[in-house]
């Protein structure tokens, strides 16, 4: 199943809000209302919005500060809501933080096209974030090389070993049964300037065999004359 989007709304005006929350309700997103500034600031901690709708005229703390209190602990997208148009509203609004900003009276179809391209925008970030990251982990059977954390697992015991020998077996592992010579493995891991020879790979090939038996499935094989492989069976 789907989960909704939660969307917080904060005005003091209880028939904007009604009406704001229809308009979401019906592209179905889920909604809560709130009518102060205290009131919005237990509700974003409590109900944990996707986005938030804030007018500026709150009673109390008014919508400025809750957008520097929210901004100081979240990143959350905040969309201002205004009945005033002047050019110092907008600018210090969007200097707290604020992704967007909407003047009253607005068209229900264009709250809604900008509540989803703030979401777009927002989401869009965290989920190539999310690719990278998972693209930096590569597993087999018996085995997880992470290089995000640089980690590697072996048998569900941790095995230790210097960054260069763990770079040098992630590099392998995510190219499975491609052989690479000794200088490309020299190039890509230690960089074009690195003074050294090429017997620099072949000690670190050996070290990584000390700490990691071939498997079943899986090795790290050498092609003679040529260079080495990650060997997937």
């Amino acid at each position: 199943m789907v989960t909704k989007q939660k969307i917080l709304i904060v005005d003091d005006d209880e028939n904007i809000a009604e009406l704001i929350s229809l308009y979401l309700l019906k592209e179905c997103f889920d909604t809560m209302m709130v009518h102060d500034g205290e009131e919005a600031l237990a509700a974003f901690d409590s109900y944990s919005p996707n986005l938030v709708l804030l007018d500026l005229m709150l009673p109390g703390i008014d919508g400025y500060q809750v957008c520097r209190e929210i901004r100081a602990k979240s990143d959350t997208p905040i969309i201002m809501l205004s009945a005033k148009g002047e050019v110092f509203d907008k600018v210090l609004g969007l200097e707290l933080g604020a992704d967007d900003y909407m003047i009253k009276p607005f068209d229900s179809k264009e709250l809604v096209a900008r509540v989803k391209a703030v979401l777009r925008r927002y989401q869009a970030p965290r989920q190539e974030t999310a690719a990278a990251e998972k693209g930096k982990c590569v597993s087999y059977p018996g085995i997880e090389i992470n290089l995000t954390n640089y980690s590697v697992v072996c048998d569900g015991k941790v095995v230790e070993m210097p960054p260069k020998e763990l770079e040098l077996l992630y590099f392998l592992a995510s190219s499975p049964n491609q052989v690479f010579t000794r200088e490309q493995l020299l190039d890509q891991i230690w960089g074009y300037e690195y003074i050294g020879d090429t017997r620099t790979v072949d000690v670190h090939i050996k070290r990584l065999r000390e700490k990691i038996k071939d498997h079943p499935t899986w090795s790290l094989g050498t092609v003679w004359g040529i260079g080495y492989k990650f060997e997937v069976k």
